[in-house]
């Protein structure tokens, strides 16, 4: 008699689109800064990529007639590649937020500017229940544009208010 024969385990996933990643972070336009997770190791790294394109808001002002990406937001792409893999293993993300806890050792090396594509590698180096540490290099075309070392904690996420009843509309008198 044969053993009856277990179902196989799903495969890790190893790549999020759009879709995916928004249903992870919390992060809308203009500021989800990562659009398509290419390569993922559950607790260990993600590679992600983030297309620089002109339309971008920042760009208006940073700086007029030479679009440079602040480097603040190379580093919260940083962040959010970090934030999409970590936040995959939690269950009851929608209750929680990852934030900022440190930054160090950011250094800029290069502009990135409209047109350029962002390779962001994350690597975990301690992960604790609440807490990560994380180091990230992102990269155009093989060449370090910024690197960082960033802490991020999870916090619980504050409940959402509820709308008020319609007939309860501010001006509008009840009848």
């Amino acid at each position: 008699m044969s053993e009856p024969e277990l179902p196989t385990p799903e495969p890790a996933k190893t790549t999020l689109d759009i879709v995916e990643i928004m249903a992870i972070l919390p992060h809308r336009y203009p500021f989800l800064l990562i659009d398509r997770v290419i390569e993922m190791e559950r607790k260990t790294r993600i590679v992600a990529i983030k297309n620089v394109t002109m339309n971008e808001p920042h760009f208006a002002g940073h700086f007029p007639d030479y679009p440079i990406m602040p480097g603040v937001l190379m580093v919260e792409a940083i962040a959010q590649a970090g934030g999409a893999l970590l936040l995959t293993e939690i269950p009851d993300r929608g209750d929680k937020l990852m934030v900022f806890t440190g930054i160090d050792s950011a250094k800029f090396r290069r502009p990135v500017v409209p047109g350029d594509q962002l390779r962001i590698e994350v690597s975990v180096l301690n992960w604790r229940t609440s807490a990560v540490k994380m180091r990230g290099v992102a990269t155009v075309e093989g060449k370090v544009a910024c690197e960082a070392t960033i802490m991020c904690a999870l916090i619980p996420r504050a409940a959402k208010k509820a709308d008020p009843p319609a007939e309860a509309s501010v001006g509008v008198p009840a009848e």
